[in-house]
């Protein structure tokens, strides 16, 4: 029997759902994704957002445009949607009214996850059941295979607050390795393009920082 396979969107972040992923025996392919953030069948895409993303793509009219193009693309459009209901920004009336609209007229599943834990466990879900069926495991050409040492650069260095994708690829690109970057004081790190003080500062302080104790995020 085949593993199951997911396909990653190449901008996710969240190394705890890749990780988890991964763990749980599902073969991994990372693509940069014109829609959605995880393809586990030829019917089903996942979008997943934190409360927080969801409110922010609200305000800024982005959600409904990225869920109707995934809509258009995928038989079955999923929507997870993580995190604690009591750290919303917007009110419950809102949220509801969106979920409402987003199945109403989108025909997107919404999935409420408390963590990103359950949320792997959603998406292996999703994939075991789907890919029971040969012909709807998921494909896109021009996949590369996950996990090539860039990949892991880039994740590492996407994970820490403010560096996205490109930012993280022109580090990476500059000194070449993250040990160099670990030992790169500030002022260093400020040639990087796109780099000012400020992140320079938060950059050096995460790394550089000494470990205090207490309980894991």
């Amino acid at each position: 029997m085949q593993p199951l396979k997911i396909i990653v969107d190449n901008r996710e972040r969240n190394l705890d759902i890749i990780d988890g992923l991964s763990d749980s025996g599902i073969d991994l392919n990372f693509a940069q994704l014109p829609v959605g953030d995880y393809i586990v069948s030829e019917r089903i895409c996942v979008e997943r957002k934190t409360i927080s993303d969801l409110e922010s793509s609200i305000m800024d009219n982005r959600l409904f445009e990225q869920l109707d193009r995934l809509h258009s693309s995928f038989e079955k459009p999923i929507l997870i949607i993580e995190g604690n209901e009591a750290n919303h920004r917007l009110s419950k009336n809102v949220i509801m009214g969106t979920i409402l609209k987003l199945y109403t007229d989108y025909n997107v599943q919404v999935i409420k996850s408390s963590n990103p834990c359950e949320t792997v466990v959603i998406l292996s879900k999703f994939a075991e059941r789907e890919q029971n069926i040969e012909s709807n495991r998921p494909r896109l050409t021009g996949l590369k295979k996950a996990y090539t040492t860039y990949q892991w650069q880039t994740l590492i260095l996407g994970s820490m607050p403010d560096i996205g994708p490109n930012i993280a690829h022109k580090l990476i690109t500059h000194f070449k390795t993250l040990k160099n970057i670990a030992n790169a004081d500030t002022k260093q790190l400020m040639k990087v393009d796109k780099i000012g003080k400020k992140k320079a500062e938060s950059i050096y302080n995460i790394i550089n920082a000494e470990f205090e104790g207490g309980e894991e995020a």
